[in-house]
């Protein structure tokens, strides 16, 4: 089966038509994070029905079935499944080349046989990439890739809907890696694909059932954090499976991590501490996609932001941009609210933290929950008072406080929502890596990481295009020769990743 023979199969005309607590009482966490960079990291609903629950069983400790007698599956409450389906329905106008991938390729099923185990957030808009995926022929068991991303309304819409989904929110590190191994350690279930989203799962497979991760066909991963570590793993000539590195796709960087956190950034800060951004003093650290699209937010709301930076290229990039670059101690004493934005380690420590004014907001965009160093702030001297959920005072002896935010892990997604139609341009490329993987005959791909395709890129672009009413400008033969390209694309060489990251 050919991947670009599916793809022809899909006509995007016709579809304009068919377009969206974890408990209030929360304990301090493990200062450990066992094995995993990325399970803390978060992405939930900030309205969750779920999220006051009086309930505070473990769902580990109840037994539920769904309406048709299927118990697995282990979430929050079944009985939230019609809230979850109502906000899935919404998602779905918001994702329209997943809905067209599924509409007009269910009879083709690409993914007919693929046994997918997947570790995302569970939100509303991942639901409509495992319900397209299921649509298109595969079997799927998901948990979370962290420990507040669940809407657990949501899971509980999949589990009725058939899915084995073990996630909730406001998992323990215990409970996290329960919920991976529960989808992956069951009788007369092989996976064959993975679909990652930090290399969590990918780990987990590859230390506890070495002889099931041979037999994988290929791996599908979407952070930066999971990638490095398939990376690393193909460095030391122990990837035995091809890899699709989705991250670096340029509908990933350019979109995703660029226009979903320039919206997003602002609901987060908003939700959480009803700040005022107009006048604030800002520092943005790290001026990648996910820095550019926060910094650009901020300064549209009247905020003084400055930039911290390590790479010349986006140093530069900031400096053009109207921001001042500098040093993070050289404004730590005077800013209102400090942002992480590299995906780095230790950002930013106690020393800085000790030197922050009184009143002001910590918290991380980056992919993993290692840019601030929260574990420091765990000592005797220093009093945690919780003032909502995802939000604490950290107060030292003189009275001075701070405001962190997520406990160091993921803003937007552990204390907002995002927005849905960018999540469908990853999503729509994480299923057409999945059947391109699934599809690609023997030997096209060796036991290495791999970059997406231009052409695919270039496809799923084009899938989202008709939402706007746009229309592209057609290469005429004179032109498409004497620019040495194909009418049709790719209009990109696979080395093109749009500006510096």
């Amino acid at each position: 089966f050919s991947l670009w023979c599916f793809l022809s199969l899909i006509q995007f005309a016709d579809q304009k038509q068919e377009f969206n607590k974890r408990p209030t009482k929360i304990s301090r966490r493990s200062l450990s994070r066992s094995i995993s960079q990325s399970s803390t990291d978060s992405y939930s609903s900030a309205a969750s029905y779920t999220d006051s629950s009086d309930d505070e069983t473990s769902p580990r400790d109840k037994q539920q079935k769904n309406s048709k007698g299927n118990a697995d599956f282990c979430i929050k409450n079944i009985k939230q499944a019609d809230f979850g389906r109502r906000e899935i329905e919404i998602a779905e106008q918001e994702m329209p080349a997943l809905m067209a991938l599924r509409k007009r390729a269910q009879g083709e099923k690409p993914l007919a046989g693929a046994k997918i185990v997947g570790c995302t957030h569970i939100t509303a808009q991942t639901a409509v990439l495992m319900e397209t995926l299921s649509a298109l022929g595969a079997q799927c068991r998901w948990a979370a890739c962290n420990i507040y991303s669940t809407q657990n309304e949501v899971a509980a819409a999949l589990a009725e809907g058939g899915f084995s989904v073990f996630a909730w929110k406001g998992e323990s590190e215990d409970d996290f890696w329960w919920c991976i191994d529960r989808c992956v350690n069951v009788e007369g279930w092989q996976p064959n694909m993975i679909l990652d989203d930090g290399g969590d799962l990918t780990h987990w497979i590859y230390k506890k059932y070495p002889n099931m991760f041979k037999k994988i066909k290929g791996i599908v991963e979407e952070s930066v954090t999971g990638v490095h570590r398939l990376y690393q793993l193909s460095k030391a000539g122990k990837l035995c499976v091809p890899a699709m590195n989705v991250n670096d796709s340029v509908t990933k960087q350019k979109f995703d991590n660029l226009y979903c956190c320039r919206e997003s950034i602002l609901d987060g800060l908003k939700r959480t501490t009803d700040v005022m951004f107009g006048g604030k003093q800002v520092v943005v650290c790290g001026y990648g996609e996910v820095g550019k699209g926060c910094c650009a937010a901020l300064k549209a709301m009247g905020s003084i932001v400055y930039v911290t930076e390590i790479d010349p290229i986006c140093a530069l990039q900031a400096c053009m941009d109207g921001f001042r670059l500098v040093k993070l101690n050289e404004v730590i004493r005077q800013v209102d609210i400090v942002i992480t934005c590299t995906g780095n380690k230790n950002v930013v420590v106690r020393e800085y933290m000790d030197r922050m004014k009184n009143g002001c907001i910590v918290c991380n965009m980056g992919h993993s929950n290692t840019e601030i160093d929260v574990a420091s702030l765990r000592t005797p001297e220093l009093t945690w008072e919780r003032v909502r959920s995802q939000v604490d005072h950290v107060i030292w002896p003189d009275g001075k406080r701070i405001v962190l935010l997520a406990e160091g892990r993921l803003l937007n997604l552990s204390c907002s929502t995002v927005p849905t139609f960018v999540l469908s341009i990853t999503a729509t490329t994480q299923a057409l890596a999945l059947i391109e993987l699934y599809n690609a005959p023997e030997g096209r791909y060796k036991q290495d990481v791999y970059l997406l395709p231009k052409k695919m890129d270039e496809y799923v672009a084009s899938l989202h295009l008709p939402t706007f009413d746009a229309h592209l400008t057609e290469l005429s033969d004179e032109q498409a020769k004497y620019l040495g390209l194909n009418k049709n694309g790719p209009f990109k060489p696979n080395y093109y990743r749009s500006a510096a990251a």
